[in-house]
């Protein structure tokens, strides 16, 4: 796929940040012309582009959802204007407006960059407003024992030790219930993984946001 466009990145930014608003239902395209202050004609014409690119799925008259590869770039741009505010509030002490000048410079940051920074941060898991800071984008090149990464992306056949659970509320109530804990080994296998003998499958949300350690 080709480079993304400034403008580009900022409607999946978008899209991504209606998501998590409301994550059952579809941003209206109303909605999302709104949040980019720009007509409705735009924003579909906009749309339909990212859809022939395979990053929303359009549902005509309606609006559009994120599709996996779609959701996955619109959280590496989210993830890194989190750092970058992260880095001008508490490293350089920038005292002008940060939401702006944050999403200026989130479009010019490339996978290193974005790695130096998280490791001068100290890895921060939280955003500026308490917010969990996306994780899909740490997805490993190459993928080894002793490798911490989502269970998202956790190999097929591949087991690991769970050593990260950023949830909350609702999904971290599920969690326990379901008796899902630090410290139990996790299998992945034909799509489905396996804690014992018993089996679960996980949202995607649910599925980055526990993170275990290959074994």
């Amino acid at each position: 796929m080709s480079e993304l466009s400034e403008y580009e990145e900022m409607y999946l930014k978008r899209i991504f940040e209606a998501h998590f608003e409301q994550p059952d239902e579809i941003v209206k395209t109303t909605q999302l012309a709104e949040m980019m202050n720009v007509s409705p004609a735009s924003t579909t014409e906009m749309i339909q582009r990212l859809a022939r690119r395979g990053l929303v799925t359009h549902i005509p008259y309606r609006g559009s959802r994120l599709t996996s590869e779609g959701f996955h770039h619109a959280a590496k741009i989210k993830r890194r204007e989190s750092l970058l505010q992260i880095l001008l509030r508490d490293i350089i002490g920038f005292q002008g407006d940060i939401d702006e000048m944050s999403c200026k410079m989130e479009h010019v940051v490339n996978d290193e960059l974005e790695s130096r920074l998280e490791e001068l941060l100290g890895f921060p898991e939280l955003r500026l407003d308490g917010e969990k800071i996306p994780l899909i984008n740490r997805q490993p090149t190459i993928v080894g024992s002793g490798m911490l990464i989502p269970i998202q992306t956790l190999p097929p056949d591949t087991s690991a030790i769970i050593e990260v659970i950023l949830l909350s509320g609702v999904e971290n109530r599920t969690i326990n219930d379901l008796g899902i804990e630090i410290g139990q080994k996790i299998i992945h296998s034909n799509n489905e993984y396996f804690i014992g003998e018993k089996t679960f499958q996980f949202s995607e949300k649910i599925g980055f946001r526990i993170l275990a350690r290959i074994i």
